[in-house]
């Protein structure tokens, strides 16, 4: 799956758009890859996303390509913030 899809199935970041715009800022890496929005996620990746000084950073645990609202935290694992791996 994209990840500019990803994030934006699984609520992440709210339009695809915007998480096209933030792949293409520099501001989404995958395991500690800064990536385009067209790379692919897949289950086991670690994704880190920078909101101003905030980092969040998850782990996938399913990618689907479409999900309700209650389920969507369900596709990612949080792993913390800025200090944890």
């Amino acid at each position: 799956m994209r990840l500019d899809k990803f994030l934006k199935v699984s609520r992440v970041i709210k339009r695809r758009t915007v998480a096209a715009d933030a792949c293409s800022d520099g501001r989404v890496s995958i395991n500690d890859k800064v990536c385009k929005p067209s790379a692919t996620v897949k289950v086991g990746d670690i994704i880190k996303v920078a909101f101003g000084d905030n980092v969040f950073c998850f782990k996938v645990l399913k990618t689907e390509e479409t999900t309700k609202k209650e389920n969507a935290s369900l596709m990612y694992e949080i792993l913390g913030g800025k200090d944890e791996s």
